[in-house]
């Protein structure tokens, strides 16, 4: 058999293989069609990136920050090279391995083992192309494994960009909480200096014999509460730049002296968002096609799995020149080959082909369980944060009413004090409440923009313009 014919015969048997594993048949959908209250179906549904959402100047740098530094993202990121790399190795196993290999020996045979009688110093040099064990993939062993291979390299790569919207939204939540802390720690500062005023007025009029001891009392003790409130949010405050420099993986910029009035200038509205959802958009979020990919893996293995079953070939050879003087190597007649294939045929295993096929059927029912409950807690985010879209709205709006009746009510209790026909515990009463108000405002706010996080994620994250791949079975 000459070069020639030993490279047909192998590129024969590679590209003649087939593969066992069972044809991939998507999951029904375990939710209804819809995610909402109506029927209306949005043929499609794309949010823009998180930069279009955060628009907020400062926001976008520590996104950007922390995009770059998380070691959290920096893991996820390390996980799909090592998963690349592993396709990789997998797909190679398809090919021969070829290898060029010199030798020369030269060794002295005692007169009793020469053919001669005589001692004798033997020579040998050889110069070959060889392929070692090359196992022909006759039944798709080595294919499903490549494309058990590859099916997890994209669930990893899904993880990664599940990590990355993830980190975003932390870093806005986290952002928007040390904003909210920040504004509720400039009510505080106002409740003292107004608690302030109100003791230097009451001990006035005490000491004009128009006020009594309690009220003078009544008024330091809210005085001290405030001072209590305003520690307390000093605390909150760093520790929210704590958490939030963590996330980030660096250092904290200065920020404003004071934070924004209105907690909704630092995001951009939401677009428009249909009530009915189709739950097929939900397929575009990563952990649900995180998921898939996992559970077309398990799918392959049950190929490799069955393909144990049949015999397995392997091919050794090689081809090249040998001769016993170095100068002769590439004369002619100096050719040599070498052919040895093997075949190896499955008899008695105690059992164990049987079990790994059990146990990569059983893993593909886990994945598929795994897959549907992914998409049934992805319906229930959505539906969640549809729902109290519109419920934090109406909120925020009756809110802000009461926030202005109280702040009436405690001008009124002010002026009646001061006119003498009502006493201090009015004033206490409804600045206690004003400062009740004011701050459930900002909570208020807060939970509505943290709602449109959680929709801007449960959606999917939006545009995502860094993805690293196409969603194909194309080799990275």
């Amino acid at each position: 058999m000459n070069r020639k014919a030993l490279t047909a015969l192998f590129a024969t048997l590679a590209v003649g293989g087939c593969t066992l594993a069972p044809d991939y048949q998507q999951p029904e959908s375990p939710v209804p069609a819809t995610a909402g209250d109506n029927q209306r179906i949005a043929e499609e549904l794309v949010l823009p990136g998180w930069e279009a959402l955060f628009q907020d100047p400062q926001l976008q740098q520590l996104i950007r920050t922390a995009l770059s530094n998380n070691r959290d993202l920096r893991l996820a990121l390390l996980d799909v090279a090592e998963a690349r790399a592993q396709y990789r190795i997998e797909g190679a196993a398809l090919y021969p391995e070829l290898s060029v290999d010199g030798e020369g020996s030269r060794q002295r045979l005692p007169a009793d083992l020469s053919q001669t009688g005589d001692s004798e110093i033997q020579t040998q040099y050889s110069v070959g192309l060889g392929v070692a064990a090359y196992e022909v993939d006759l039944f798709g062993r080595l294919r499903s494994l490549k494309q058990s291979a590859l099916q997890q390299y994209l669930a990893t790569e899904e993880a990664r960009r599940s990590a990355h919207i993830t980190l975003v939204s932390e870093v806005a939540n986290a952002y928007l909480t040390l904003q909210a802390d920040r504004r509720n720690l400039r009510i505080s500062r106002e409740t003292v200096e107004a608690q302030q005023e109100s003791v230097d007025l009451v001990k006035g009029r005490f000491d004009m014999g128009l006020g009594s001891e309690l009220e003078v009392r009544q008024a330091e003790v809210a005085l001290e509460t405030a001072r209590a409130n305003q520690a307390r949010f000093k605390r909150l405050v760093a520790q929210d730049r704590n958490a939030l420099a963590v996330l980030v993986g660096a250092p904290l910029p200065p920020l404003p002296d004071s934070p924004a009035e209105d907690l909704d200038t630092e995001l951009a509205a939401l677009p428009e968002i249909p009530a009915g959802v189709p739950s097929a958009v939900l397929r575009q979020r990563p952990d649900i096609q995180q998921a898939e990919y996992s559970l077309k893996a398990a799918n392959a293995n049950i190929g490799a799995a069955r393909a144990a079953f049949f015999p397995r070939i392997a091919l050794t050879g090689s081809a090249g020149t040998a001769s016993s003087e170095l100068s002769g190597l590439f004369e002619s007649g100096s050719e040599s080959w070498s052919f040895s294939p093997s075949i190896s045929l499955p008899i008695f295993s105690g059992g164990r082909n049987r079990a790994n096929l059990d146990v990569a059927e059983v893993r593909r029912d886990q994945n598929v369980a795994r897959y549907e409950q992914t998409i049934q807690t992805a319906f229930q985010e959505v539906s969640d944060a549809l729902q109290a879209r519109g419920s934090f709205t109406e909120q925020e709006q009756a809110q802000q009413a009461l926030v202005t009746a109280t702040r009436r009510s405690l001008a009124l209790a002010e002026a009646r004090y001061e006119q003498g026909a009502d006493d201090y515990l009015a004033v206490l009463d409804a600045r206690r409440e004003l400062l009740s108000a004011e701050q459930e405002l900002v909570s208020v706010r807060l939970q509505k923009l943290a709602n449109r996080i959680t929709l801007y994620r449960a959606l999917g994250g939006g545009v995502f313009p860094d993805r690293a791949i196409q969603l194909s079975t194309r080799t990275p």
